[in-house]
Parts: C-alpha cells; structure tokens; sequence
C-alpha cells in the first residue's frame, strides 16, 4: 500500500476554489489599476484633440501671452488674466488653510486626547462635505458685507530717521549722515460686491480638512521612539511637535498640501459666485486692489463658455478645452515638483 498522500488532500495544498478565487481578486484588482490609466489618457486625448484644433485657428503665442481674455464680444483669447485669477486665489487661500490644517494637525495628533480626537477630526471633516455652492452663497451674503464694514483702510507709515554711527574707517564721510526714509500709505479698499479677497477666504476654509486629515495621518505615523527619545533629551512638547514630528513628516505634509492647492486651483462655483466673472491683469504695484476688485478664474471660464449659446461650434467653444488643457499641464507640474520634494524629505522606519 502506497505511503504518499492524495494530492487533493495533501494539507500543503491550497483548495482549487482558494486559487481561483485568489486569481480572480488579482485581475479585478490589476484591471481597476489599468482602468484608472485609460480614463487619464482618455482625459489627455480628448482634451489634446480639440485644444489642438483651437490652437490651429488662435496663435498659442497670443493664447498664452495675451493680456485680455473676451471671446464673445472682442475676440480676443489671452489667457493671462485667468491665470492671474487663478493664481490670486490659490495663493491666498494657501495662506489661510496651509498654517491652519497644520497647527490642527498638530494638535490632534500630539496634544489631544483620544476623546477629543475621536469629536474634532469628524467635525472638521465635515466642512469637506460642505457643498461648495454653499460657500459661494456665505461668501456673497455674509464674508463680504462682514470684511466691507470696516473698509476702507488708510494707514499712514512715518518711519523713524536712521544715523549711521558705526562706519568703517575708510569711509569717515558717512559718519553721523541720516537717513531720512520716504512715508509710506497702505491702504486696503472697499469691496467691491464680488471680489477675490472672499473668494479666497471661503476657499481657504473649504481645504482646510484636506490638509488636516492627511498631515494628522501622516504626524500619527512617526514612530513614538523618535518623541521618546526628545523627551529624554529634555525637550518640551513643542519642541518634539514642531522639531521632531513635523520634521519626520514632511513628505506627508508635502503631500496634503498639494492636494489642498490641486482642489483650490481647481475649485469652480464658489470663486464664480463670489468673485464673479471679470477677468483682467493684476495690478501692480498696489496689490492690495487684487483682492478688492472682482476677476475670473480657469475654472469659471470654462463654465461660462460652457454655457453659451454657441455650445458645440467655433474657437469660443474649442477655448475650453484649452483652458482644460493649460490647467492641467499646472496641475500635473505641481504633483510632479511635490513628488520630487517627497522623495528629497521621504523618511524610512524600521
């Protein structure tokens, strides 16, 4: 009689129902990855097919470098003044919701306790559920009659004379001379009814979830033996927070910002309904008039054409795909400028 076991009760083996079942898992997870490929190159094509045909009948040169953007009425596609808007935007609301996500963050992976944890990360993540014609509407009713009532701001900077007392030797003629520096005015204008500063402000609060969550993820995941060590060291808790932990996790951190400034460059309804729909340059030098005067992002553009009566025929409607295309070449740019600051700052545990 024949010592060797039966293969299909051999227990080394797996059941051929495991197996299959295994193999299946494995396609249907590969296909979902290779799905995700087709519908960005997908995207890309279709974007590339009529930006092309645009760019065909409208000079990339003046595309790109044009200073006035009025397609219906002058004609004219130069797409500066959307990015400028664009940019106007991004830019503030970063200054908002960047320090904000990160000293919550902070706090809610090294100062609070499980229990208020477990309260204030749902809660703050509630205003990523928000919908953002939600935010248009506080903006356009409550943000700007609020910031409006204590504008304007005329605040005149008289600064202290300088006297040059410690001089080289070999310059004995700037001895004792004054320096008498010019006065300087800073002034903060009304609002108009739609403006940047609001837009930015509302935009600002609406990423701020996106960069708490995912920097609190990625302070939670340092090791407790690095905080260990600084204690013993004889560090205070801020000192391990923002020296230690912070530190450890910026390539977490990098990438929750470039999440928040992705959703804000490319946010649509709540900058179209408090910033309106008046593109043009930004002024310089009193920048300040940026965040007072209304203006037009890529996005709102894009929704304007998408809603003209010319749907489907002409460069106006071929302009939104370029549009499309030029915002997600800054896109694309930023993800890869963090990716290469991730793996610059990426830190390994064991």
């Amino acid at each position: 009689m024949s010592n060797q076991p039966n293969s299909t009760s051999d227990p080394l083996q797996r059941d051929r129902f495991v197996v299959r079942k295994e193999r299946f898992y494995r396609w249907l997870i590969a296909g979902s990855a290779v799905l995700t490929i087709l519908v960005t190159v997908g995207i890309i094509l279709s974007l590339s097919a009529n930006a092309l045909t645009f760019w065909s009948e409208i000079s990339p040169i003046d595309f790109f470098t044009g200073t006035n953007w009025s397609p219906k009425i002058a004609g004219e596609y130069g797409v500066l003044p959307l990015v400028s808007g664009t940019l106007i935007v991004t830019i503030c609301s970063a200054l908002i919701a960047l320090p904000v996500g990160l000293a919550a963050a902070i706090y809610l992976s090294e100062y609070a306790s499980d229990r208020v944890r477990s309260v204030l990360k749902p809660a703050l993540e509630v205003l990523a559920g928000v919908p953002t014609v939600i935010y248009g509407y506080m903006a356009l009713v409550y943000v700007t009659p609020l910031i409006d009532s204590v504008l304007p701001i005329n605040a005149t900077i008289i600064p202290s004379r300088i006297e040059l007392l410690a001089v080289p030797e070999w310059l004995p003629v700037l001895s004792g001379y004054v320096f008498a520096l010019p006065e300087f005015t800073f002034v903060v204008p009304s609002l108009r009814t739609f403006n940047a500063l609001s837009a930015s402000i509302v935009v600002g609060i609406m990423i701020i979830p996106m960069v708490s969550s995912i920097s609190e993820d990625a302070l939670s995941a340092v090791p407790d033996s690095l905080r260990e060590a600084a204690y013993g060291l004889g560090s205070t808790k801020f000192d391990v927070s923002t020296k230690v932990v912070v530190p450890s996790a910026t390539s977490g951190i990098v990438a929750s910002y470039v999440l928040a400034l992705s959703r804000a460059i490319g946010e649509t309804m709540a900058v179209t309904m408090a910033m309106g729909m008046s593109p043009q340059m930004p002024y310089y030098p009193d920048v300040l008039k940026n965040l007072a005067e209304s203006s037009q992002t890529m996005t709102a553009a894009m929704v304007q054409i998408a809603g003209a009566d010319s749907l489907g025929t002409g460069p106006t409607y071929e302009a939104m795909f370029a549009l499309g295309m030029t915002l997600f070449a800054i896109t694309l740019t930023m993800n890869i400028l963090a990716e290469l600051v991730r793996r610059r700052f990426r830190e390994a545990y064991d």
